[in-house]
């Protein structure tokens, strides 16, 4: 038999070394540096999507969607503040810099979401009087770099987040290439322009929860103790880290699992560091629960939020809300292939876009090039945000009436079933079909 009709002459990649494999050990070899990208993990995980939700049928009651109220209001921060934060809607925006994304960007997401009635969130860099301005609820965040961080800015904020770790990179820092750190953003964040920028990986004046909780005391007392005080943690080790961050003093734990996305950091950490979202919001809960302070302190659980479904099954796992960061830049219109003849000459392709931290996004929202900025203009960013925001509220209260719920802080494990051995473990609920999951109590296993 010839070559040409022997079938073991077909190429078959190998399953461990495959081709994107194989390229990254060639770039290695090439240039003697790591990976530097942006969004989240790329590899399958378990997620929402490998759970079911149990509408009602004659066990449970169903609501009428057009007669009966499923309400979606929620407060974060009623343990110790003086002024909660009242939010029209369970999702709120994740915190992402001025300087990752553009001015006009930042202004979009809080134009969205103040007309959605929901939160924005600052991240590392400071303040911009384009986001306060737009931003009815504003969360500040107190990161380690403390870049752009004014007691001032603390005071103009509705929340402070303490960000201890972030679900691409818990226990590494991020980054912001010289190519991103404009005059603008070199003068609000005090750094050389043009220079790369690596932010710390912890706090420079605690190393513990005991510092924490001084910490926490000192931001209350700046903010006259009205201002709620998050903590936001990665998802490595989520019962610990909560039940720490709550004897800490946090009116709300941010769990941020390894789906959630950054704008920098080395790719060994964004496809190799952390837990699912799926696996961490039990343990979370169970922290919560063991304290005797489920509900008290709230959970915001963020990490690969898409749709109302995503949401609704977190609030069943426990969530009293989420967070959205990569799904919202998407709303704003990046990665659209409006631009994809653009994105093709960069070597990429819309959808799959994910070197922000080179500021040429040619949506104009991860970039501070003031060419390609002002291809985003910000009102109608805002009302594509506005939009997609309302239809995730709508999907989850959907979902919520149909399991009896009339409110979709109703939502309970018990209207969940998992579809794989894996779901089932991490969430804690039955496999499809049975009344059992791995490792449940009194199962033997």
């Amino acid at each position: 038999m010839d070559d040409q009709h022997n079938p073991r002459t077909v190429p078959a990649y190998s399953a461990t070394f495959t081709p994107a494999v194989m390229a990254e050990i060639r770039r290695a070899a090439a240039t003697g540096i790591y990976d530097i990208r942006g969004g989240g993990a790329k590899r399958r995980v378990p997620h929402f999507d490998d759970l079911v939700m149990l509408g009602a049928s004659m066990s449970r009651y169903p609501l009428e969607g057009y007669r009966e109220r499923c309400d979606t209001n929620v407060t974060l921060g009623t343990r110790f503040a003086k002024r909660p934060v009242e939010l029209a809607i369970p999702i709120t925006i994740a915190g992402m810099s001025f300087g990752a994304l553009s001015a006009q960007a930042k202004e979009a997401l809080g134009r969205g979401a103040s007309a959605a009635g929901t939160s924005t969130t600052t991240g590392d860099g400071g303040m911009t009087p384009e986001e306060r301005g737009q931003s009815k609820t504003l969360v500040y965040q107190y990161l380690p770099s403390r870049y752009g961080m004014t007691p001032d800015d603390l005071r103009k904020a509705d929340a402070i987040e303490v960000v201890v770790g972030q679900g691409a990179k818990p226990g590494g820092g991020g980054m912001l290439l010289g190519q991103k750190i404009s005059p603008r953003v070199a003068e609000m964040r005090d750094l050389p322009e043009g220079i790369d920028q690596r932010s710390a990986c912890r706090h420079p004046d605690w190393t513990g929860p005991d510092d924490l909780e001084i910490k926490i005391l000192e931001l209350r007392e700046i903010t006259g103790w009205e201002k709620p005080i998050y903590v936001k943690v990665g998802g490595a080790r989520p019962y610990f880290d909560t039940t720490l961050a709550v004897k800490a003093g946090a009116d709300v734990v941010v769990l941020d699992g390894m789906q959630g996305g950054t704008a920098a950091t080395q790719e060994v950490f964004i496809e190799h560091v952390g837990q699912p979202t799926l696996a961490c919001i039990p343990e979370a809960v169970r922290a919560l629960q063991d304290q005797g302070l489920h509900r008290a302190v709230q959970l915001v659980v963020s990490g690969g939020i898409r749709t109302g479904a995503d949401v609704a099954k977190a609030l069943a796992l426990g969530a009293d809300a989420v967070s959205i960061g990569t799904a919202a830049m998407v709303a704003l219109g990046d990665n659209d292939p409006k631009w994809e003849e653009e994105y093709r000459q960069m070597g990429t392709t819309a959808g799959a876009y994910d070197d922000w931290q080179e500021g040429r996004d040619p949506a104009g929202i991860s970039t501070q090039d003031p060419a390609l900025a002002a291809r985003l203009d910000p009102v109608e960013g805002g009302r594509r945000l506005r939009n997609y925001l309302k239809v995730l509220t709508l999907e989850c209260q959907t979902l919520a009436r149909a399991c009896g719920k009339s409110h979709v802080l109703h939502l309970e494990p018990e209207d969940l079933a998992a579809l794989t051995l894996e779901a089932a473990a991490m969430a804690k609920v039955p496999l499809a079909g049975t009344d059992w999951w791995p490792g449940k109590p009194g199962t033997g296993g």
